[in-house]
């Protein structure tokens, strides 16, 4: 296990890096992942020899292109295990798949009076593209509110997820919380009662293998950042009965099958959704990320990052006046830990990490409601990846330990 972790670390030149004096210990990777050396030679050798537009030059670069492009879409279907490459579209981000889906599904498919059922815990992106089309439409939002151990509670899901409910958008995985909801149960009652499901994985998917049609969610989204790729490539996976009967999002060249003064006929499926020059570095970087991963292995991937998140709660649950944010059960907690430190502002603990060389997350972590619901303006975050160590952990862990005599509260 040492040796792997030690051949693995060795990928990331970033990792080697001094920061105010100190090594570097990134534990920022819910926000991004840092980038393995597989990926920084894919996205070289694409800009070095293979760069042009996919799709529509008719010379050897164009079609060498739109060769790995293709390549990096069914890339992406078999890791997700999705039917068809036609069923991946690519974005910028999950952001956008999100806006997406709710532009296109739900200005489509919402009607006034419907529900659209969120849980509370929802990172803006799945959540304010809803807000608007709720005003938008004269649905009603209604949220699903959580166990007081962070996990996701049934009697709101039976109460609030009805016949009237026309969209469930849920997290796999909480940014905050690290909670790892139970998506394949929610999806089959929230189909069962007539409702479309879409799933944000941004966070589950560095971490565990994601199954689309076990999980039998109708949108799954997640970014290439969050899985060790470039920034600027984003994935939407969406069933074909869906994808094929919603309008294109975003409208211009590539999208269409023909143009004529007052009418265009739009591409088929995945083409209608990308419109203009897509991030081919950021399809063949992707393409390179899943493939390290899967190289590295999810065995050592899943223990690795269940043995930090262990270590890390035994280990900063020793500090006075600490308190933690997420499930009680391991099994049902990503490698995510919110916290917060008494009289802190975690903007402060930040700062102090970082003048050891410690990068935290701080803030409301893009999810507003979930900190009103928790009753406090802000978390420090601290989130693993396999390729964070116990050492790093004792590191944190130390500089925790002395914040608020730093800031004069004496201990």
């Amino acid at each position: 296990m040492k040796a792997k972790l030690k051949l693995v670390r060795d990928q990331f030149p970033i990792l080697k890096q001094r920061v105010n004096g100190r090594k570097l210990v990134y534990l920022d990777n819910a926000a991004t992942t840092q980038t393995p050396r597989a990926v920084l030679d894919a996205v070289r050798e694409y800009k070095e020899f293979f760069n042009a537009n996919p799709r529509r030059g008719a010379h050897y670069l164009g079609g060498q292109a739109t060769i790995l492009l293709e390549r990096a879409r069914r890339k992406v279907q078999h890791f997700l295990n999705a039917p068809s490459p036609e069923e991946i579209i690519f974005t910028r981000n999950a952001t956008e798949a999100l806006n997406l889906i709710a532009y296109s599904f739900g200005l489509s498919k919402i009607e006034a009076k419907d529900e659209i059922v969120l849980c509370i815990s929802e990172h803006h992106s799945n959540l304010v593209p809803w807000q608007r089309i709720a005003r938008l439409k004269g649905a009603a939002l209604r949220y699903l509110y959580l166990n007081d151990d962070y996990t996701l509670n049934w009697e709101e899901v039976k109460n609030k997820i009805t016949a009237r409910t026309a969209l469930v958008g849920i997290a796999h995985m909480s940014n905050v919380l690290g909670t790892i909801y139970p998506i394949k149960e929610l999806v089959g009652f929230a189909h069962k009662q007539g409702a479309a499901v879409v799933v944000d994985g941004v966070q589950s998917v560095p971490h565990q293998p994601v199954d689309v049609q076990d999980l039998n969610a109708d949108f799954f989204v997640f970014s290439g950042h969050k899985v060790f790729g470039p920034m600027g490539i984003g994935v939407l996976y969406g069933k074909r009965r869906f994808l094929e009967a919603m309008p294109p999002f975003l409208m211009g060249g590539e999208m269409v099958e023909y143009v004529q003064e007052q009418e265009a006929a739009f591409s088929e499926l995945p083409y209608k959704f990308e419109a203009g020059t897509p991030n081919l570095e950021g399809a063949v970087g992707l393409e390179a990320a899943l493939n390290f991963v899967e190289e590295v292995g999810w065995d050592f991937v899943q223990k690795q990052e269940r043995q930090l998140l262990a270590y890390a709660l035994e280990t900063l649950q020793k500090i006075p006046y600490l308190s933690v944010y997420g499930p009680k059960c391991l099994k049902q907690q990503g490698p995510v830990l919110s916290f917060t430190i008494k009289d802190c502002h975690p903007h402060d603990v930040a700062t102090i990490a970082d003048a050891e060389g410690i990068a935290l997350r701080s803030g409301h972590h893009c999810a507003q409601p979930l900190m009103n619901y928790l009753g406090v303006p802000a978390t420090s975050r601290a989130s693993f990846s396999f390729y964070n160590t116990k050492e790093e952990i004792r590191r944190l862990a130390a500089s925790l330990s002395k914040v608020r005599k730093w800031l004069g509260y004496g201990s």
